[in-house]
C-alpha cells in the first residue's frame, strides 16, 4: 500500500483542546448566474417525487435469564409436640399444656411478647396506613370538567364493505335495524348485535338473517356471523360462560349459539311451542349450571327455557292482568327486566303502556302478577332497576321517560319533559346512582344527571341523522353504544365527569327518592280519600233512585196534567192578590174602614172617580169567573178520569 500523504504532530501536542474563537462570517466563492446558460437548460414537466411515508422500524433483540418459576404450599396440620406426646390423644396433649404452662420460662416469654402485641394493636388503631391523602383534589379536579362525549368508533352495517363477505347472501341495499346490543362480559372487547327489520311487512325474500359479532379492535369485518333461521330481535351474551349466546326470534323460536362450534345455532326451540310473535327479551337467569334462561314476546306470554332442552318451555306465564289467564286478554310484552339481587322477581314492559311486576315462586298463575304501572301514552321500549337501588326503576315509553318506586302504584315520583320526539331506548348509569342515558327518534342520545339538573339533559348528543333503535351501557359505565334503524352502531365514551362517582352522591340521591316517594304517597292517600267520598255519594244517589217506585206511563201522565192545574192555579190566586192590592192602593174611600174620603173630591173628578171603580169590579168579577169556570172545567175532567 503506498503512502500518499503523512500527518506529522509533535508528541506534546496530542489531545490538545481545540480553541475556538468568534468571527464575522466571510465570504469565500461567489459564483453570479450567467444568463447566456438558461438556454441550455431544458424544463422537467411533469415532475415526479417520491416521499416515504411510513415510520423508521428498528428491531432489537435482548438475551434475558431465563425465570423459572413453581408453585408450592404447605399443609400444616399440627405440629410442635414433642416425639412421645402423641396430638391424637386428648389426655396426653391437656397434660402437656398443663406442664408447659406452669414453666418460667413459658410464662416470661408470653409476658414479652404481650407487651410487643398491645404496641402494634394500639399503632394500628392510631394509624390507618392506608388513608389517601389526595382523594379530595381527585374528586374536585373530576366535578370541574363539563359534560361531554366523544366517538371512539362507528361500526356500519353498510354494503359498501361487506359487498365482498356478503355478495351471496345480501346483495341487496335493504337496511337492518340494530335491534340489540350485547357487551362480551368478559373483555367488553367484543359487542353482539342483532339485526332485524321491525316495519311491517318491509322483509323481502332476498333480506338476510345474520347478525354479527364484532371485535372493536377490527371493526371492519365481523368476527363471526350468527346464522340463525329467522332475524334476530334480541341478543344476550352468558354471563358465566362468554361462548354462549341466546337470542330471540323474529319468528318466535328460541336458538343458542356456541361461538367455539361457528355461526349455525346450536339447537333452536320448535315452532310449536315457541312465542307467536317476536321475542323482544331474553335474559339468562343466575342458576348454578347456567343454562337456564327466559323470554317475552308481544304474544302476551312469558316463557323459561333450559338451552340444554329446547324442545319444550319449562314454565309459562300469561300476562292476563285480570289474572283469568286468558291468552286473549294478555298484554303484549315489548321489554324484559331482571335483576340478579332479586332472582325471584322480574318486570316486564307492555306495548298498551303498563309495566307488570310479577313473582316467579307464587303458588298460583294469579299470584305471580303482583301489581302493575300504568304511566306511558304507548309502548314501554325501555325497563331497568337501578343497580344501587333496585326499588327504583327507569321506564322509557312515548314522549318521556319516568322513575319510578316500587311503593307506589299510582304515579311515578320523577319524570322528564316532554320531546318532541319519540325516546326509543334507556338504561341507568353502572357507576352514578343519579345518571342516566335515552336515545331519541331524531338521532341524539340524552345523559341526565337529576342532582345537577332536572329539567333538560345534562349532555345532548345528536349521533347520527336516523332513529337511535337501542342502547347499552358497558360495565365500566365510559363508553356506551348506540344502534340506529339502518344498522350503524356508533360508540361513545363518556366524560369522566358522568362516569365517576361523585362525593355524597349516594346519600343526596338516596333524599331525593325518599322525598319524590313520601310526596307521592301524600297525593295517593288524597286522591283515595277523595274517591272514596264520591263513591259513597253516587251509591247515596243510586239507593235514592232504587227506593222511589216504578210508575206506569198513566200514572206518569195524570201525574203531569195535576201538577199542571196545580201550577194555573197558583199563578191564578197569585194575579188576584196582584190586582187587589193594586186596586186598593190606587182607589182610596173604596175600603170600609174610610168611607168619607170619597166626598172631599169635586164633581168631575168624584164622578170619573166612580166610573172607573165600577169599570175595575167589572173586571175583577169578570177575572172571577173565569177562575170559577176553570176549576169547573178541571172537576168535570177529574170525574170523567175517575169513571174511565
Amino acid at each position: 500500500m503506498e503512502i500518499i500523504y503523512v500527518y506529522t504532530r509533535k508528541r506534546s501536542e496530542f489531545g490538545r483542546p481545540c480553541s475556538f474563537s468568534d468571527r464575522p462570517a466571510k465570504v469565500n466563492v461567489d459564483i453570479p448566474p450567467d444568463p447566456s446558460m438558461a438556454s441550455d437548460f431544458v424544463l422537467r414537466n411533469p415532475v415526479d417525487s417520491y416521499v416515504q411515508h411510513t415510520s423508521d422500524m428498528s428491531e432489537h433483540e435482548v438475551n434475558t435469564e431465563r425465570v423459572e418459576v413453581e408453585s408450592r404450599g404447605v399443609n400444616h396440620v399440627e405440629g410442635g409436640w414433642p416425639k412421645d406426646i402423641n396430638p391424637q390423644e386428648v389426655e396426653q396433649t391437656i397434660r402437656f399444656r398443663k406442664k408447659v404452662e406452669k414453666d418460667e420460662h413459658y410464662i416470661n416469654t408470653i409476658t414479652h411478647l404481650g407487651t410487643l402485641m398491645e404496641h402494634c394493636v394500639k399503632q394500628n388503631n392510631a394509624i390507618n396506613i392506608y388513608e389517601e391523602y389526595f382523594g379530595e383534589e381527585e374528586v374536585a379536579e373530576v366535578e370541574d370538567e363539563p359534560p361531554s362525549a366523544k366517538t371512539i368508533n362507528v361500526i356500519s352495517k353498510l354494503t359498501s364493505f361487506f359487498n365482498v363477505l356478503l355478495s351471496k347472501r345480501d346483495p341487496n341495499i335493504t337496511k337492518r335495524t340494530a335491534t340489540h346490543l350485547s357487551w362480551h362480559p368478559d373483555t367488553c372487547k367484543k359487542l353482539a348485535v342483532a339485526y332485524s327489520s321491525l316495519e311491517f311487512q318491509q322483509n323481502t325474500k332476498d333480506m338476510s338473517f345474520d347478525s354479527y359479532i364484532w371485535d372493536l379492535e377490527n371493526p371492519n369485518k365481523p368476527e363471526l356471523v350468527l346464522k340463525p333461521l329467522s332475524p334476530l330481535v334480541s341478543l344476550e351474551y352468558n354471563p358465566k360462560d362468554s361462548h354462549v349466546l341466546v337470542g330471540g326470534c323474529y319468528n318466535g323460536q328460541m336458538a343458542y349459539w356456541d361461538t367455539r362450534k361457528g355461526g349455525l345455532p346450536v339447537e333452536v326451540s320448535t315452532v310449536e311451542v315457541s312465542h307467536r310473535d317476536p321475542v323482544y327479551g331474553a335474559i339468562w337467569l343466575q342458576s348454578k349450571t347456567g343454562t337456564e334462561c327466559f323470554s317475552a314476546s308481544t304474544d302476551g306470554q312469558v316463557l323459561w327455557w333450559d338451552i340444554r332442552k329446547l324442545s319444550e318451555p319449562t314454565e309459562t306465564l300469561v300476562l292476563d292482568v285480570t289474572r283469568k289467564g286468558l291468552l286473549e286478554n294478555a298484554l303484549g310484552a315489548v321489554t324484559l327486566e331482571f335483576e340478579p339481587t332479586m332472582p325471584t322477581k322480574f318486570m316486564v314492559g307492555t306495548e298498551q303502556g303498563i309495566v307488570i311486576a310479577c313473582n316467579r315462586k307464587a303458588k298460583t298463575p294469579p299470584e305471580k302478577i303482583t301489581s302493575t304501572y300504568s304511566g306511558h301514552h304507548g309502548p314501554v321500549y325501555a325497563l331497568a332497576r337501578n343497580p344501587f337501588y333496585p326499588k327504583i326503576f327507569l321506564t322509557v315509553g312515548d314522549w318521556t321517560a319516568r322513575i319510578w318506586s316500587e311503593e307506589t302504584k299510582e304515579s311515578s315520583i320523577m319524570w322528564t319533559k316532554y320531546h318532541l320526539s319519540y325516546l326509543t331506548d334507556g338504561c341507568w348509569s353502572t357507576v352514578r346512582p343519579a345518571v342516566f342515558f335515552t336515545t331519541r327518534s331524531d338521532g341524539t342520545l340524552d345523559v341526565w344527571d337529576f342532582l345537577f339538573k332536572q329539567n333538560d339533559p345534562s349532555l345532548s348528543l345528536k349521533v347520527c341523522d336516523e332513529p337511535l333503535s337501542s342502547l347499552r351501557l358497558q360495565d365500566n359505565g365510559c363508553v356506551v353504544g348506540c344502534g340506529s334503524k339502518l344498522g350503524t352502531v356508533t360508540l361513545l365514551e363518556i366524560s369522566s365527569g358522568l362516569c365517576t362517582l361523585q362525593r355524597n352522591e349516594k346519600t343526596l340521591a338516596t333524599a331525593m327518592f325518599e322525598r319524590e316517594t313520601k310526596r307521592e304517597k301524600i297525593l295517593e292517600a288524597r286522591h283515595r280519600e277523595l274517591r272514596l267520598k264520591e263513591r259513597a255519594r253516587s251509591e247515596a244517589q243510586e239507593t235514592e233512585v232504587e227506593e222511589k217506585p216504578v210508575e206506569s206511563p198513566h200514572e206518569v201522565l195524570n201525574r203531569a196534567r195535576r201538577e199542571f192545574f196545580e201550577v194555573i192555579e197558583v199563578e191564578l190566586q197569585r194575579r188576584a192578590q196582584a190586582e187587589t192590592q193594586r186596586l186598593r192602593g190606587k182607589v182610596p174611600g173604596t175600603g170600609r174602614t174610610q168611607p168619607q174620603h170619597s166626598l172631599r173630591w169635586g164633581r168631575g173628578h168624584g164622578s170619573a172617580s166612580l166610573f172607573q171603580v165600577k169599570d175595575r169590579a167589572g173586571e175583577e168579577a169578570a177575572a172571577q169567573g173565569e177562575e170559577s169556570q176553570l176549576l169547573k172545567d178541571k172537576e168535570e175532567e177529574e170525574e170523567e178520569k175517575d169513571a174511565a
